[in-house]
């Protein structure tokens, strides 16, 4: 399990990456564009993600659905990154992200919407049971 400071620290660097693939393609593209771009632009940083991680649903120890969910990205096993192109986030994005972090047993998780102007204003970080 990473630390506190590791988990911090991989965030400012996919944020960064993001930051970069908005930079070169603006908003307007498909999602999977920005996820495939995303993915080879940590790849190029040396940081290691996973495409569509499939989120099984277990209920009182049985899974009910093997990939009823996926993870847009799963960034060195410790961060759940969700990707949107939508013209602005809702509350349903928020609890879908807090769903794969759950399910992922993730404490940390990116929402990124690039599907808007500066792509600081697309971005919210969630935490869950945060290292200390």
């Amino acid at each position: 399990m990473k630390t506190k400071e590791e988990l911090n620290g991989l965030s400012g660097i996919i944020i960064d990456s993001a930051m970069e693939v908005h930079r070169e393609f603006g908003p307007g593209l498909l999602e999977r564009v920005y996820e495939s771009a995303l993915s080879k632009e940590l790849r190029l940083r040396g940081i290691q993600s996973v495409r569509q991680v499939a989120a099984p649903v277990v209920y009182k120890g049985e899974v009910l659905e093997e990939e009823a969910y996926r993870i847009d990205l799963l960034v060195e096993d410790a961060i759940v990154v969700e990707l949107k192109t939508v013209p602005a986030l809702l509350p349903i994005h928020e609890a879908q992200i807090h769903t794969y972090m759950k399910l992922s047993g993730k404490c940390l998780g990116l929402l990124i919407n690039f599907h808007v102007t500066l792509l600081k204003d697309g971005i919210k970080r969630h935490v869950i049971n945060f290292p200390q």
